[in-house]
């Protein structure tokens, strides 16, 4: 199956590794920091550029303030070597002068300011930037936050985000922005800050997706028949960049610490989800809700994903990993092509390799496939607030253990391997063949 272009953010704590044309997701975990996609608070957004590449001295923007002598004309931008600037063909600093949706003075990134015929604007927008039409059906945008320090918080939210807009509510706006931001990806992805990615080389099936504008975890049963605030998890989704997801959008968000109905909000859903705790409205049991009640209008678009680790819940997985990996060295001791060094550029024919030998490892739960994303429900590793029913050592274990799995996959490449999950400052080198 073809796989998704995935933008990659430069961001501090980590680096990102491009493979096979920018197609495939990994990264390599610093030892000893935990580095999670995207929380609820903050907002900061995580823009994922296809590889490293130099930066030569920019041409200067067209001039909008005086008109040109051609309206018209085309402005092709070159670098200094003649090619076109950019990545994998795509032209990353070729604007054209003719106006777009960008020009409108009335169009505005905040929840506040409806959006009209974004589609058409989009499909307007990528018929001026035809560099970007290839393969825009599978790009795919990352979006991240991150939870800051209390005395800085208000400098990096509010930049975003309404100030009432907080917490878990706080992704709403930021994805919302980041449609009109990146008109050039068809899906946003948000991943939760406590959730990490531990299979580098799972590839979204976004065809399964193509009749649906919406992808979450979830479980059909628990949310028509038990009506559980629990029954999908709205920390992980993918929403296609479309006029249908603003005003999905629109709806959810209405439940949220902005509207002055949030406290009524709250007393409707805890009355819809009877196994709903707490009384504030959030947008996980909003969700719910909308599927519940508002299914015909939009439960039709909404793909309830159940058949992989779309996010997995740490706690069933974290005890399988040496299992797993016992698993994958055992395919690999009796096929030499798969253990076979190479390098990284080319992965992504090693992972298309190991489909033929994964058929039988089921997914998901029981399975011994690798868990495409680990999610830390309950852990809160930013603010250390954890759920009771287990301890913070449990928590920063488990959180060594997955992202010390997922790095080893990374560190193969490179000759080496952390043999003890738990010993994030031990990295070992690889005999020749191994694991033979």
């Amino acid at each position: 199956m073809k796989s998704p272009e995935i933008y990659q953010s430069q961001f501090p704590a980590m680096i990102s590794r491009n493979n096979g044309g920018g197609r495939r997701l990994s990264w390599t975990v610093a030892s000893d920091a935990f580095v999670f996609f995207s929380g609820a608070v903050a907002a900061l957004l995580l823009v994922w550029t296809f590889s490293t590449f130099s930066n030569p001295q920019p041409h200067p923007p067209p001039n909008f303030d005086q008109p040109d002598s051609d309206p018209k004309s085309s402005v092709s931008v070159t670098d200094d070597v003649g090619c076109n600037a950019g990545v994998n063909g795509l032209n990353f600093r070729y604007d054209p002068i003719d106006p777009n949706f960008y020009d409108d003075p009335t169009l505005g990134y905040t929840l506040d300011k409806p959006i009209k015929n974004w589609d058409e604007k989009r499909a307007e927008w990528l018929k001026q930037h035809p560099s970007f039409l290839s393969g825009s059906e599978e790009r795919v945008i990352v979006v991240s936050g991150l939870l800051p320090d209390p005395r800085v918080r208000h400098l990096l939210q509010q930049r975003f985000t309404p100030p009432q807009m907080h917490t878990f509510w706080a992704k709403i706006p930021v994805v919302r922005a980041a449609m009109l931001a990146h008109p050039e990806a068809e899906w946003i992805w948000w991943v939760d800050s406590d959730a990490a990615f531990t299979d580098m080389d799972f590839k979204l099936p976004l065809q399964r997706y193509k009749n649906h504008n919406f992808v979450v975890h979830g479980w059909p049963k628990l949310i028509y028949e038990k009506k559980s605030w629990t029954s999908l998890n709205a920390g992980v989704f993918l929403v296609r960049n479309s006029q249908w997801a603003l005003d999905f959008m629109d709806v959810w968000s209405g439940m949220g610490p902005q509207t002055p109905n949030y406290k009524k909000w709250g007393e409707i859903l805890r009355e819809t989800c009877e196994d709903k705790s707490f009384p504030e409205s959030d947008d996980q049991t909003g969700l719910v809700y909308l599927l519940l009640k508002e299914k015909e209008k939009w439960g039709d678009k909404i793909y309830v994903e159940g058949e992989y680790y779309f996010e997995g819940y740490w706690l069933e997985i974290v005890e399988t990993l040496e299992n797993i990996t016992a698993k994958y060295n055992n395919v690999e001791r009796g096929v030499r092509r798969l253990r076979r060094r190479h390098g990284e550029k080319v992965s992504e024919g090693y992972s298309a390799l190991w489909e033929e030998y994964l058929k039988d490892a089921g997914y998901g739960k029981y399975s011994w496939r690798r868990p495409f994303v680990t999610h830390f429900t309950g852990c809160q590793p930013c603010s250390g607030q954890h759920n009771q029913m287990y301890s913070g050592k449990t928590c920063w274990d488990a959180m060594q253990k997955v992202l010390n799995f997922a790095d080893n996959q990374v560190l193969r490449n490179y000759g080496f391997m952390r043999h003890d999950l738990l010993d994030s400052a031990s990295v070992s080198p690889l005999p020749f063949d191994y694991p033979a």
